[in-house]
């Protein structure tokens, strides 16, 4: 005879003793506008973020050179270099300088990345000059990302940066393509002259911003959770969830730089287009990517993270499989554009996701590894798809895109936390692991295998339950319950949830355990302040207690499984 050892569910529980939920944590925030200096700082960063939208607007390159696909597509991965450099020294320029060094070395580094492209130097000085311009962007992208994600509204806020990106996509193309093609027919390195004074812009409003916000207030707000002296970026880096995001973000700007890149390219050589109307139909997407993180930013948060990108990137995968599959001009440009729409929010999801999985001092060197790495997706999937269709053709695009997008949906459901909002709070406060949830739907499925013989209640029990008809009655001994039943030998899993409404405001946490058996030992089923635990016949386990909290009466429910492996 075996007996199973169950803990009562764990509630989260907040700095007062309370029991936690997202809407605590979100008064915790500071406001994007509770302070003048905070809302002029917002908008600094929006201006940096439409910068970095028309980093990639100059186009005539190409032909000035007389290059391939592929060579082209080698000036991508430059500035991923860049873009990986600013992640490493991230945390540590947090560190030292605080962003007050971020608002310097940012804008200063695209400088000297623009300035020699003006000057239109030889081709191999390109991927040099660019390595620059890739690391001012990484460490502004990475920076103003995590400021804005552990803000109150964060989906908001962040819809609204990214859409500050879409914009500068948006016009950066437009303003290269009356330079170059219309007017005076401009060589294409006077673009670079508009980056030049753009960023010099960026470059006073953002020191005159976060002059303040010094290292040594950065190290007062952000102390290490770890015991260390600081958390250091090779600590962040041991957290799976830094990787998966990681991963997620490399995939995701992979697939929205490689569309925005090549569609022109794809609707003129596959779909025959017009110049005129190919160009308008990149125009499009970036304007729907634009218009879908602001918009979808209010819907993100309402119905939660997880559920909402899951959502989203299963539009976008339909939409894609469409565009790829309808061969028509005018089907195409809808597509297209609505496919911009439902990616729109994808990226400040993600990075809302980091700040509520990760402790609060890991937020700067996660995201910002995470944002720099991903950041890598808009080098290495344009090379991968220019050197491909040097061999195979453009028409390659639409199913490497739709197999992206297929990978960061599966990686994106191996985040803890479940579909409810309010999940990843949970997953965080009861430290649940990556895959959490593909391990419960596979508990779920093996939990009643046929050769496997359910528990039995046996003995007293069986007898006193007899009178009433409940074959589960619990048996209570000394405030805790003990539950005799029959268990084959073998590994015993358990797995509950909790869930408390205490005038109004649901509480979920989660927790998990596992005990083994070894023949027919008698343990006692236990729970917490006169919990009820029950063990039924379908293997299921269910953990009850009531509690009284501040006046209202609270209750917490689990349910865990008995899988047998």
């Amino acid at each position: 005879m075996a007996e199973k050892v169950v803990e009562a569910p764990v509630l989260g529980v907040a700095e007062d003793g309370k029991p936690s939920s997202p809407a605590t944590r979100e008064e915790g925030l500071e406001r994007w506008n509770g302070t003048r200096i905070n809302s002029y700082r917002f908008f600094v960063t929006l201006w940096s973020f439409i910068i970095m939208g028309m980093n990639d607007g100059a186009i005539g390159i190409e032909a000035y050179y007389s290059i391939t696909y592929t060579v082209v597509a080698l000036l991508f991965l430059s500035p991923f270099v860049g873009y990986l450099m600013a992640a490493l020294s991230n945390n540590l320029i947090h560190h030292k300088f605080g962003q007050r060094g971020v608002a310097v070395l940012g804008p200063v580094s695209r400088m000297i990345g623009y300035i020699p492209m003006a000057l239109h130097p030889a081709y191999p000085a390109l991927p040099v000059v660019l390595l620059f311009a890739g690391f001012g962007n990484g460490l502004e992208d990475s920076a103003w990302n995590a400021w804005i994600g552990n803000m109150q509204n964060a989906n908001e806020l962040l819809g609204i940066l990214h859409g500050a990106y879409g914009l500068g996509a948006t016009i950066g193309p437009l303003i290269a393509s009356a330079m170059v093609t219309r007017g005076q027919k401009l060589p294409w390195y006077t673009f670079y002259y508009v980056m030049i004074g753009v960023t010099t812009v960026d470059f006073f409003v953002a020191i005159t911003a976060f002059w303040r916000a010094t290292g040594e207030i950065h190290r007062e707000t952000h102390q290490s959770s770890t015991g260390e002296k600081r958390t250091t970026t090779r600590t962040v880096l041991k957290e799976p969830i830094t990787w998966l995001l990681a991963l997620f973000l490399l995939g995701y700007v992979g697939a929205e730089v490689s569309l925005g890149g090549w569609v022109v390219t794809f609707m003129l050589r596959v779909r025959h287009a017009e110049p005129f109307l190919a160009g308008v139909t990149v125009v499009l997407f970036w304007l729907g990517l634009t218009i879908g993180r602001v918009l979808l930013g209010f819907v993100t948060g309402r119905i939660g993270e997880k559920r909402a990108i899951a959502i989203y990137l299963l539009l976008s995968i339909a939409l894609e499989l469409l565009y790829w599959l309808v061969p028509n001009f005018i089907a195409s440009v809808i597509f297209v554009t609505f496919l911009g729409f439902f990616l729109g929010p994808l990226f400040p999801a993600a990075i809302v996701a980091a700040t509520k999985l990760l402790p609060n001092d890991y937020h700067v060197s996660a995201i910002g590894f995470a944002a720099a790495f991903g950041g890598g997706g808009a080098a290495i999937f344009p090379f991968a798809i220019g050197a491909i269709a040097q061999k195979k053709g453009v028409q390659v695009l639409q199913p490497i895109i739709l197999a992206i997008l297929v990978f960061i949906l599966l990686l994106w459901l191996c985040l803890p936390g479940g579909m409810r909002r309010g999940g990843l709070e949970r997953a965080r406060e009861n430290k649940e692991g990556l895959g959490n949830d593909t391990r419960c739907g596979l508990q779920q499925l093996i939990r009643q295998a046929p050769d496997v013989e359910p528990p039995r209640v046996r003995g007293q029990l069986a007898e006193a339950a007899s009178d009433t008809g409940d074959v589960l009655a619990p048996l209570f001994v000394s405030g805790q319950i003990a539950v005799p039943v029959d268990v084959p030998p073998c590994r015993v899993s358990l797995f509950q949830g909790a869930e408390e409404d205490v005038d109004g405001d649901t509480q979920v946490g989660r927790r998990g355990g596992g005990v083994e058996p070894e023949g027919r030992e008698e343990k006692n089923v236990t729970g917490l302040d006169g919990g009820l635990v029950r063990v039924d016949a379908s293997q299921r386990v269910r953990v009850e207690r009531r509690e009284d909290i501040d006046a209202g009466t609270g209750s917490a429910w689990g349910e865990g499984e008995v899988g047998y492996i």
